[in-house]
């Protein structure tokens, strides 16, 4: 098979010549494209004659570089460089690049889902509420990291009001309330392991929702530590639901967020999982 690699320059905080430069001695004969816009990795993906397109970078890049693959039989494999790599590892895929390497050079191909969020293909999470509120400040914040998304959370947490929503699952009526959080995960976790959606599937063509109720500043602790394990069941403060299409709707326009990106959105956002409908590379 031939291998194409679309590097992404600037995601995360990693030097990516040395990863270039371990990927070539590894496969000699690949080829290796550089993004240079927004949008880039996608017109490189579907453009290529390859095989196998893998994006190294983060969850902007994979999404763009998957995006790029949806209806065709190519490929998608990740090397994850970037701040969260939520779908990579949920594949399993290490985040240092020798063992990633190593990794897709032995792999083998399964047929994943993917969501659409107002059109918009995701492939790992997808939401709304607090969550999405930090990442667009974080998206404006002049350093990466897991430590500015916990500072700008820190700093935002005591002045949010949580919004109204009403919940949709497969045309019928199926949550209303107010919540800190909508999240709806074809994979299970945001990034960094932190799995909001701990039983989610990339091969049930179903989408796992949950939702964050509100709660007391004191439950922060205990309730984070569910949400990064993956552990929501029997807690009263975190709903979980799951269908194949999701609408919600929300009191007025706000942030949003798919894969990692966030974005404003207007007050009805609908979802729709599309089952079986590309071919990636796991460990």
């Amino acid at each position: 098979m031939k291998y194409s690699f679309v590097v992404n320059p600037l995601s995360g905080s990693k030097d990516k010549k040395h990863i270039v430069e371990d990927i070539t001695k590894n496969f000699p004969d690949c080829e290796i494209l550089y993004t240079k816009y927004a949008g880039h990795a996608s017109e490189l993906a579907a453009g290529t004659e390859s095989d196998v397109v893998v994006a190294v970078g983060g969850d902007g890049t994979v999404n763009e570089v998957a995006r790029g693959l949806l209806g065709t039989e190519k490929i998608l494999g990740i090397i994850p460089c970037g701040s969260g790599d939520g779908l990579a590892l949920h594949l399993g895929m290490s985040r240092n690049h020798k063992k990633a390497i190593q990794q897709i050079k032995n792999a083998k191909i399964a047929r994943m889902d993917h969501g659409t969020m107002n059109g918009r293909p995701f492939f790992c999470t997808a939401g709304v509420g607090f969550d999405a509120k930090i990442g667009m400040e974080f998206s404006k914040s002049g350093s990466r990291g897991l430590a500015t998304y916990v500072r700008l959370s820190a700093r935002n947490w005591f002045n949010y009001q949580p919004e109204h929503y009403k919940i949709c699952l497969d045309g019928q009526p199926a949550w209303e309330g107010r919540a800190v959080l909508v999240t709806v995960g074809n994979a299970n976790q945001w990034g960094n392991n932190a799995k909001i959606c701990g039983e989610a599937s990339l091969m049930d063509g179903l989408f796992d929702i949950t939702i964050v109720k509100p709660f007391h500043t004191s439950m922060f602790p205990s309730l984070l530590v569910r949400l990064v394990r993956g552990n929501e069941k029997g807690c009263s403060k975190i709903l979980t639901l799951r269908g194949r299409s999701v609408s919600i709707e929300r009191d007025a326009d706000g942030p949003a967020h798919f894969d990692g990106e966030p974005l404003q959105e207007g007050k009805l956002i609908n979802m729709e999982m599309r089952a079986s409908s590309l071919n990636v590379l796991i460990p």
